[in-house]
């Protein structure tokens, strides 16, 4: 069966994005445990491509299934899990980026370099890094990983701030985030 993205997130209603949210279905890598370690040979460079011994992932398919799979622990380190086994993984930044970013009435939707739809709010905070002149903004997307907003999506996200208070702060599910580090 052929891969089907979801629309774009334009296109989409908050109930709706919910609803595309709800429907992943990933592997219950929290309740897994595995006993062997060692190192996956992969890593996830600053613009979000991945690459195994060198060589960039091509298909998007492994990427998304991959990224199911990955967890952060609490020392920083990113692991690829299985029943079986726990991979490290390099990721150079954060593990994901988002793309894009809509105000949908009350939630602020992103989507990421996975075709995923994460809704910022109080179990995906946003996060302000950096200093002042040149901050970054992280989505929290699930198990300790994050995905970096992009130049685009940044701006994106600036200018909703900028056109619903003066503090650049954005209100998404009940929270309210700061966009200037602290």
């Amino acid at each position: 069966m052929p891969y089907e993205p979801p629309p774009h997130l334009a296109e989409l209603t908050l109930a709706e994005i919910a609803d595309q949210v709800a429907a992943r279905k990933l592997p219950p890598v929290d309740g897994w445990a595995p006993q062997k370690t060692g190192d996956s040979g992969m890593r996830i460079a600053a613009d979000g491509q991945w690459f195994h011994d060198g060589s960039p992932i091509t298909r998007d398919a492994m990427v998304r299934a991959f990224s199911g799979l990955l967890k952060r622990d609490e020392d920083g380190a990113h692991w690829l899990v299985s029943p079986f086994e726990k991979l490290s993984i390099d990721v150079e930044d954060a593990a994901f980026i988002a793309t894009d970013v809509a105000r949908r009435e009350s939630g602020l939707a992103f989507r990421l370099n996975t075709d995923e739809f994460i809704i910022a709010g109080p179990e995906h905070p946003l996060r302000a890094a950096g200093d002042p002149e040149t901050p970054a903004i992280y989505l929290h997307v699930r198990r300790g990983c994050e995905a970096r907003l992009n130049r685009s999506t940044w701006q994106q996200l600036a200018e909703i701030a900028l056109g619903e208070s003066d503090d650049m702060r954005v209100a998404s599910g009940g929270e309210t985030f700061s966009l200037i580090p602290s």
